[in-house]
């Protein structure tokens, strides 16, 4: 059971790194005159891809607790 935490966590970790860099393209894209819009769709549609997969990363380590 802990090598498979051990092993979410990681994917975890590099999933927000990659939110986090895609964050920091955007807007740097943003920044250009004139930037690609294309780009910046797909750049941002990556982006709410990975957090919903961080999310279900998240819920698989700490699972909801109904009060």
């Amino acid at each position: 059971m802990k090598a498979s935490e051990d092993k979410i966590k990681k994917s975890l970790e590099s999933l927000i790194e990659e939110h986090s860099d895609l964050d920091d393209a955007i807007t740097r894209l943003n920044e250009m005159v004139p930037f690609d819009q294309i780009k910046l769709q797909r750049l941002k549609k990556r982006k709410l891809t990975l957090r919903d997969e961080i999310q279900s990363l998240q819920s698989l380590i700490v699972p909801d607790i109904i009060a």
